[in-house]
């Protein structure tokens, strides 16, 4: 808490709780700020928010109103300021790591924070925030600067001295992170992703290089040497480059092996070869792990001591995370949702699968529709049955975005059934000894987007209520 006096000098010692954007989430003693969005512009819903109890209100337009008024000449650059401010500066205190990419954000973001300890690193991204203290489902990738912040706070609250953060070229593009630089960046993969935001493949590639323009001038980018993009990303790159690759590469990959148990290569590091035995299944697994390891390298830490704890690391919620209920075929779910992800995951199911493959998934509507053609064929090439299904419809017709994920496909082995839990039943229903089915596009998410609704939807608790 601070009084609005602290914020703004000559404004009277009104109390100020916490900072909002959204005129419903208002309590009494927050301060309002009349952010521009894309569609919305948030001085229409002022009233409101002096209704809920908001004590201030941060304006770009002469307002009348009962609460005392800030006007600014941009809100969206003043939100973050006053969010640094309002948490006394916290992006200051944490060592940040970021990751940004079109595949593998997650994954090699919680691998960092697995292999530091969640006393010392949080994490924050798809799978919400997690430290020691807490571990909480946020709404965004990359928060807005009202949540960023404060979550800034609340870790170095806990006792984080290091955040293993995702940060998506979303919050590039909004100008989420403008103020935040990071000591670690990492740039997974670029494949097309987020076109319904970003319009061209070379506007996405944009937004991401963005990041390198907040890596401290003591700090690393860690990139991909296999990439297409690695050429673009390192020449646009003012911090020092380090690269993980089979190609050449400062952390050298070699002879991957996947089974049944895990994955085993080889890294090389400054001309020594470390054997690594992974839990994390298939060939970018070994990639994601080897960008985390790069990582926690560049923060000085033991790469011996970082190898140790490699067998410990758990599979991550949603990624090929296999599913026990004693039932007699395999269960993966996954949050795979791109052509690349499944021309990625398929190659590990193939090995180590035992009889059919089944899928269950669908494509998200009001983005991306270009995508969907190809990311349907792959998955009916690589399935022995499909059953196609919603996933995030919005405003969509989940069954003409069915047709488009068919459209280019000769093959007719699927089906479509609307509802997401009957078509996961269905697939149990089907399943036979030895069968695996996969679960794929919504991984840990436990919403489902429907027209402009977040209606509460998790994949887990479905295939749960099926056994139990």
């Amino acid at each position: 808490m601070k009084l609005l006096s602290e914020l703004y000098e000559g404004y009277p010692n009104v109390e100020i709780k916490g900072i909002k954007i959204n005129s419903k989430q208002i309590k009494p003693g927050d301060i309002f700020v009349c952010t521009m969005g894309v569609t919305a512009d948030r001085h229409d819903f002022i009233d409101e928010a002096i209704s809920n109890g908001a004590s201030a209100i941060v304006v770009s337009k002469d307002v009348e109103a009962s609460v005392p008024t800030i006007k600014v000449k941009n809100t969206n650059i003043e939100l973050r300021k006053l969010a640094s401010k309002f948490y006394d500066y916290p992006e200051k205190e944490l060592r940040l790591i970021a990751t940004t990419g079109t595949n593998g954000k997650t994954t090699v973001s919680q691998i960092i924070q697995n292999l530091m300890g969640n006393d010392i690193c949080g994490y924050m991204g798809t799978n919400g925030i997690i430290c020691k203290d807490f571990n909480e489902k946020i709404v965004n990738t990359t928060a807005d600067a009202d949540r960023l912040y404060m979550y800034f706070r609340r870790f170095l609250d806990a006792g984080c001295k290091y955040l293993s953060m995702e940060t998506s070229s979303e919050a590039y593009f909004r100008n989420r992170l403008d103020d935040v630089y990071f000591d670690i960046g990492i740039v997974t993969n670029i494949t097309e992703d987020h076109l319904n935001i970003h319009k061209t493949i070379e506007n996405y590639v944009s937004c991401k290089k963005e990041m390198l323009n907040h890596i401290k001038e003591d700090g690393y980018v860690i990139l991909n040497k296999d990439d297409k993009y690695y050429e673009e990303f390192k020449k646009a790159s003012k911090s020092k480059v380090i690269t993980y690759g089979k190609n050449n590469a400062d952390f050298l990959i070699k002879d991957i092996e996947v089974t049944t148990e895990n994955t085993k290569f080889i890294l090389n590091y400054q001309n020594k070869d470390y054997e690594i035995e992974s839990p994390l299944f298939g060939n970018f697994n070994a990639y994601n792990l080897t960008a985390a390891i790069a990582a926690v390298v560049c923060l000085n830490y033991d790469i011996d001591e970082i190898i140790k704890k490699i067998p410990k690391l758990k599979q991550l919620p949603g990624r090929v995370e296999f599913l026990n209920y004693n039932q007699k075929y395999d269960i993966v779910l996954d949050y795979a949702h791109t052509t690349d992800s499944f021309l990625k995951l398929y190659p590990v199911l193939n090995k180590i699968k035992r009889g059919k493959i089944i899928t269950v998934t669908g494509s998200a509507g009001g983005r991306e529709k270009e995508k969907r053609p190809y990311m349907g064929k792959v998955v009916l090439d690589n399935s022995d049955y499909v059953i196609f299904t919603m996933d995030d419809p919005r405003y969509e017709d989940v069954n003409e975005i069915i047709d488009d994920l068919v459209s280019i496909s000769n093959k007719n082995n699927y089906e479509r059934i609307i509802d997401r839990k009957e078509a996961i039943y269905k697939a149990f229903d089907m399943a036979e000894d030895n069968d695996l089915v996969l679960v794929a596009g919504k991984g840990t998410d436990n919403y489902m987007a429907i027209n402009d609704k977040y209606e509460p939807y998790s994949d887990l608790e479905v295939i749960e209520s099926y056994f139990n």
